[in-house]
C-alpha cells in the first residue's frame, strides 16, 4: 500500500515555478542590501569607542601616558575636544560621496549588467569597511586615511540601490507593491541591527574587528550575487509582470488621470522615454531630466532629503546619544539603538499596508511624518528616564521615522519608475530610484553633519533641528497629497472602491 503524498510535498507544490524565483530573488536582493547596510553601522557604534571617559578605566600597567591624562584611552585623532567635529567629517566623506555618486550610479545601472554591477560593488565595499578597520592594526591616526576610505566607500556603495530597486521592479508588478516591499525594504533596519551587534562584540577591545568582520561578510556576499542573481524573469523562462492593470481586470483603469494622483493632465512624456518599434526589441534608458518630469518625483525627492535627514541622523548619532544622557557603555548604547531599527522594520511593513489599501503612498508618508514630529520630542524629553519607556519610544520613533522613508524609496520608486506616462518602458526605474535615493542622500550627509555642529550647544537643539526637517518633508507633500484626496473623492463620487491590488 503506497502511503500519500507528503504534507510538505504538497506545500512546495502549491507555488508555481514562477513563484519560486520570485521568492528566491527577493530574498537574495533582501541579503545583498542587508550587507550594504550591515557594512556602514559600525562606524556610529565604534564613535563612542573612539572617544570616551578614560576616568573609568584602569589604565594598562605599561601605558606611556602621565597619570593625570584623561585621554589616553581614545584614539588620536579623536582624542581632542573637536571629537564631535572630527567624528562629523569622517561620517560626512562617506554621505557626501554617497549623495554625489548616487545621481551617477543610476545611469550606470541602467546601461551596464545588474549582475556584474552588485558584485563589483559588494566586493569593493567589503574591501574598503575591512581598510577602515584595519587602521586599528596598522596603527593609524591620520584624519586624511579614514576620511578618504569613507569617500571611496560612499562611492562604491551607490552601486547597491538602484540595482536591487531594478531588479525586484523587473520581478514584481504593481499589485500589492507597497506590502511586499514594506517586508523586503526591512533588509536596511536588519542590517542596521547585524552591524551593531557584529560591531558591539568587538567594539571595547579590537575595534577593528568591528569593521573587517562585516566587511568580509559582503564581499563574499558579492560572490554570491555574481553566481545566483537573475536580472529579468524572462532570463529563465519566467512571466514578466505587469505593472499596470490589465483589460480583464476590474479595479482602476490606470490609464484614467484622476485614478493616478501623480499625473498631470496636461503633461506628456512621450519624449522622455521611447521605445524601439520592433517588438522584441529593448526600450532606450531614459534621461536625467526625462525622469525628472515624471509627475511626482521631484515632490517625493525633496521629501526623501528631509527624511532621510531625520533618518541618518539616528543611524550614526543615536548611540552616542545613548552614551552621553543615559550613561551606558558602547556596547549597551549600540544594543539598545538597534530598537529604532526594529521600529523601521514595522513602520516600513505598515507604510506598505496601508498605502496599498488606500492607494495613498504620500498621505500615508504625510501621516506618518505628523506623529514623527511629537513623538521624537517626547523621547529627547522622557525617553531616558527609565529603560521601559526607552524601549517603547525607541521602537515607535523608529516605526514613524523610517515607515516614509522606506515607503518612498520602494514602493513610490518603484510606481514612479514604471509609471503609465513612460508607455511601459520599465528602463526608468534605475534612474529614478538614483534621482529619489540620491537626493535623500543629500539630507543624509546634512543630518550627521548638523548634528556633528550642534551637539556641542546641547541635545536638545538637535532634536529642533530633527523636528524641523520633518515638518519640512510633510509639507513638501501636500500638493500630492491634494490631489490622492481629490482622487478619492472623485472615485467614490463614481461609485467605485479606490483600492488598487
Amino acid at each position: 500500500m503506497r502511503a500519500s503524498l507528503a504534507p510538505g510535498v504538497w506545500f512546495l507544490r502549491a507555488f508555481s515555478r514562477d513563484s519560486w524565483f520570485r521568492g528566491f530573488i527577493l530574498l537574495l536582493t533582501f541579503l545583498i542590501y542587508t550587507c550594504y547596510h550591515m557594512s556602514r553601522k559600525p562606524i556610529s557604534i565604534v564613535k563612542s569607542r573612539l572617544h570616551q571617559n578614560c576616568s573609568d578605566l584602569i589604565k594598562p600597567i605599561n601605558d606611556t601616558y602621565t597619570f593625570n591624562d584623561t585621554t589616553w584611552c581614545n584614539w588620536a585623532p579623536f582624542d581632542k575636544d573637536n571629537y564631535k567635529e572630527l567624528l562629523g567629517a569622517v561620517d560626512n566623506a562617506f554621505l557626501v560621496a554617497y549623495a554625489i555618486g548616487m545621481f551617477i550610479s543610476g545611469i550606470f545601472g541602467e546601461r551596464l549588467p545588474i549582475r556584474y554591477y552588485l558584485s563589483a560593488g559588494m566586493l569593493l565595499s567589503g574591501l574598503f569597511t575591512s581598510l577602515f578597520g584595519m587602521g586599528y592594526f596598522w596603527n593609524i591616526h591620520a584624519l586624511w586615511y579614514f576620511v578618504l576610505i569613507q569617500i571611496f566607500n560612499g562611492l562604491v556603495q551607490t552601486t547597491g540601490w538602484p540595482s536591487v530597486v531594478t531588479c525586484v521592479g523587473n520581478w514584481f508588478g504593481k499589485g500589492r507593491r507597497g506590502f511586499i516591499m514594506g517586508i523586503w525594504n526591512s533588509h536596511t533596519s536588519m542590517g542596521n541591527i547585524l552591524g551593531s551587534l557584529i560591531a558591539g562584540i568587538w567594539v571595547n577591545e579590537q575595534w577593528g574587528l568591528s569593521f573587517a568582520v562585516p566587511g568580509v561578510i559582503t564581499a563574499a556576499m558579492g560572490i554570491v550575487t555574481f553566481l545566483f542573481l537573475i536580472e529579468y524573469p524572462e532570463d529563465v523562462d519566467c512571466i514578466p509582470p505587469q505593472h499596470h492593470h490589465g483589460a480583464g481586470e476590474d479595479q482602476v483603469n490606470p490609464e484614467d488621470p484622476v485614478n493616478d494622483p501623480y499625473s498631470d493632465k496636461d503633461s506628456s512624456l512621450e519624449t522622455a522615454a521611447t521605445s524601439s518599434k520592433g517588438p522584441s526589441a529593448q526600450p532606450a534608458a531614459i534621461s536625467f531630466l526625462g525622469a525628472l518630469r515624471i509627475p511626482g518625483v521631484i515632490e517625493f525627492s525633496l521629501c526623501l532629503l528631509f527624511a532621510k535627514l531625520v533618518s541618518y541622523t539616528f543611524l550614526y548619532w543615536l548611540p552616542l546619544y545613548i552614551v552621553n544622557v543615559a550613561h551606558f557603555n558602547a556596547k549597551q548604547a549600540g544594543d539598545l539603538s538597534t530598537l529604532f531599527d526594529v521600529g523601521g522594520i514595522i513602520g516600513g511593513i505598515v507604510a506598505g499596508l496601508i498605502s496599498d489599501y488606500t492607494n495613498g503612498r504620500a498621505t500615508t508618508c504625510c501621516s506618518m511624518l505628523i506623529l514623527a514630529a511629537p513623538m521624537m520630542f517626547l523621547y529627547n524629553h522622557i525617553g531616558q528616564k527609565g529603560i521601559t519607556s526607552s524601549v517603547v519610544m525607541l521602537i515607535v520613533c523608529g516605526a514613524l521615522v523610517n515607515g516614509p522613508y522606506a515607503l518612498i524609496t520602494t514602493a513610490v520608486s518603484a510606481d514612479l519608475g514604471t509609471h503609465q506616462s513612460l508607455k511601459g518602458n520599465a528602463k526608468a526605474l534605475s534612474t529614478v530610484s538614483a534621482i529619489i535615493d540620491g537626493t535623500g542622500s543629500i539630507g543624509a550627509a546634512l543630518g550627521p553633519l548638523l548634528a556633528g555642529l550642534i551637539s556641542p550647544t546641547g541635545w536638545n537643539n538637535v532634536f529642533y533641528m530633527l523636528i524641523s526637517a520633518d515638518v519640512l518633508a510633510c509639507l513638501l507633500l501636500c500638493r500630492l497629497v491634494y490631489k490622492e484626496i481629490l482622487a478619492w473623492k472623485a472615485s467614490l463620487s463614481g461609485g467605485r472602491g479606490y483600492k488598487e491590488i
